[in-house]
């Protein structure tokens, strides 16, 4: 998958001025530092932006952030902090965003998903762009999108970026921006077969190992697309509005966010007779695959026998029946100019 290139680092020269600066150090807190500049203007009617940055609290004190944001605030954009420190806080503050230009989502996946719902309890009109910086363990979205790890480089990129119109996913009453798996978790990190490092990619071995593994656990039911009805059971069903889950591993490899459809991914079950079979098939990514099948789809209906747990961007639910949706254009991201998951610029 081509890799989006990051911008270049925001060049905001601190020099000294008679005027001053004041602004709290560190950004959560009420202590203040005055920061003095040189004699040089800055177009604040044209460059200002009005940001609302949610904090995940286990990350509060990264220092790369805390400096970053006393950066940009001295280049004229009103940034206020807001730390998280339990679950829902992050939802609360995005649903609490007012009059802001911005809205960023700092920590990981969990913490971008609450973020998400909380724009989506806003209408339409009303929500503001969503800005990432992924502070996180596994990071999948952002890193899919090819948005800046560094923290500078990615808040750089959230206020000088423009907002681009993007899908998200329905899970029922509940939303996911990245993907939504079952049976797919812990047992990425199962062993590898040698013969199969050998077949596969680096992303697709995992995945398969994870397959072969003894103790995954088979969910039998009914799954309804737009044009079919498919009955039987497997390990491992992924539905991707990104490309990647599980920390890395590529699950849906022809993903897009912004094409109104949602790719999914299903294992049925894989006999060891069947390996070189099934290795194929997940090269081949076809809908009419014995073992494993994708289809690319605006939604799909899961009616298992029994209650399953899904992994909504690293939060997990249970579903007794679940309909999965497309929303196209939802909300506005930003994203570098050659992000890999829009159409008009994805591999």
């Amino acid at each position: 998958m081509a890799r989006a290139s990051q911008l270049a680092r925001a060049l905001l020269p601190l020099l000294a001025r008679t005027d001053t600066f004041v602004v709290p150090r560190p950004y959560f807190s009420d202590r203040r530092v005055e920061i003095n500049f040189a004699n040089r203007e800055m177009d604040t009617k044209t460059r200002s932006r009005k940001a609302q940055l949610i904090l995940n609290g286990k990350a509060a004190d990264n220092p790369a952030l805390r400096d970053a944001v006393v950066r940009q605030r001295a280049a004229g954009h009103r940034i206020k902090v807001r730390v998280t420190k339990k679950r829902g806080d992050a939802r609360r503050f995005a649903g609490e965003a007012g009059e802001t230009d911005l809205l960023i989502a700092a920590g990981g996946d969990g913490t971008l998903n609450e973020v998400v719902h909380g724009l989506m309890d806003l209408s339409k009109d009303a929500r503001p762009a969503l800005g990432v910086i992924p502070l996180g363990t596994a990071n999948d979205f952002a890193t899919g999108c090819g948005i800046p790890g560094n923290p500078e480089e990615a808040l750089a990129l959230c206020m000088e970026g423009q907002g681009i119109p993007i899908d998200i996913g329905k899970a029922n009453e509940h939303w996911f921006l990245n993907a939504a798996s079952v049976g797919f978790g812990a047992e990425v990190t199962a062993t590898t077969p040698p013969e199969l490092k050998r077949l596969l990619g680096h992303a697709a071995y995992t995945v398969m190992g994870a397959i072969l593994a003894r103790n995954v656990r088979h969910y039998h039911g009914r799954l309804t697309l737009p044009d079919r009805e498919i009955t039987g059971s497997g390990p491992v069903a992924i539905v991707g509005n990104g490309r990647q889950a599980g920390g890395g591993v590529q699950v849906a490899p022809r993903a897009r966010i912004d094409d109104g459809l949602l790719d999914l991914l299903v294992v049925r079950q894989i006999p060891a007779t069947a390996l070189l079979t099934a290795a194929r098939e997940l090269q081949e990514l076809s809908p009419d695959g014995e073992y494993i099948s994708y289809w690319q789809t605006p939604w799909a209906e899961v009616h298992p026998e029994e209650a399953i747990p899904v992994n909504l961007d690293g939060e997990p639910v249970r579903f007794s029946s679940v309909r999965y949706e497309a929303v196209p254009k939802a909300i506005r991201l930003i994203v570098p100019l050659n992000c890999p998951l829009l159409s008009a610029t994805g591999a």
